[in-house]
């Protein structure tokens, strides 16, 4: 029988204790000495965990970005052997749907990132992951469907609550170990998704209001308002810009409307 108290199962705790930390001392020996071997047992362990039938050497997760319902936003975030690829990262402008639609939203950038791999001839990844729990991963299944890849390629969805992994066609998630390296990078791709996805989306809401604001100018154009926007990346360093460095990007005529504007706003 194991000992329930006292020295005895003080001494067999102590023993795990140095057990797990010996393990964990190891693995990141093997991490650093032979990182081809510890990437190759984490790539294993995922397989695994994830019943899939390769490891996911090429993993993609998906996030999308709708704060108040103004100028929804996606993004891609590509891992490779585990390690964010961030060249490959993709953000998405949502061009099919009207106001906020997180399942439609999902369903179209799904479908234009592999339709867009298909056409290039570009390999796919063998995991994605969505960040969401059953309905988002309903919608990028269908976009997966259309392309003729549903049941090609492993897809998940993670939900934030209780990080429960949903799988298609399985309505209990699977919970994995929060100390679980599968998860652990799930949960790395998701957050990186996450924070991608809102940079994008901030930069759009950003530019949508520099838009509005400098539209009520008589006389700048789109084009205008696009140059002003690259160079001065704000209204407020438009306001704070002497009319000379207006004149350089704008042009005299233009950087005097611009003066009188804000002059009179003031």
């Amino acid at each position: 029988t194991v000992p329930q108290k006292g020295e005895k199962r003080k001494l067999i705790e102590l023993s795990i204790k140095n057990a797990m930390y010996y393990r964990q001392e190891k693995l990141k020996n093997i991490q650093i000495v032979d990182p081809d071997r510890h990437v190759k047992r984490i790539m294993t362990q995922m397989k695994q965990d994830l019943r899939m039938p390769v490891e996911p050497r090429h993993l993609e997760c998906f996030d999308n970005s709708n704060i108040q319902g103004t100028n929804p936003a996606s993004a891609c975030v590509v891992f490779k052997d585990g390690k964010p690829s961030k060249k490959d990262y993709r953000k998405f402008n949502i061009k099919t749907v009207e106001g906020p639609d997180d399942y439609a939203s999902m369903e179209e950038v799904v479908h234009r990132r592999y339709r867009r791999l298909q056409e290039e001839g570009e390999p796919l990844p063998q995991l994605i992951v969505i960040d969401g729990g059953k309905g988002q991963l309903g919608a990028a299944l269908k976009a997966l469907e259309r392309l003729g890849l549903r049941g090609k390629i492993t897809i998940i969805g993670i939900a934030k609550r209780l990080e429960e992994l949903y799988f298609p066609g399985d309505p209990y998630p699977l919970h994995l170990d929060k100390r679980s390296e599968t998860l652990k990078i799930i949960q790395q791709a998701r957050d990186e998704a996450h924070r991608f996805s809102l940079s994008h989306h901030r930069s759009r809401r950003s530019k949508g209001a520099f838009k509005s604001e400098l539209e009520g100018v008589k006389g700048i154009g789109p084009e205008t308002i696009k140059d002003l926007i690259k160079v001065f990346k704000s209204v407020k360093n438009i306001k704070a810009a002497a009319p000379e460095q207006l004149a350089e990007v704008v042009g005299h005529s233009k950087a005097k409307l611009l003066t009188a504007y804000f002059s009179s706003i003031k």
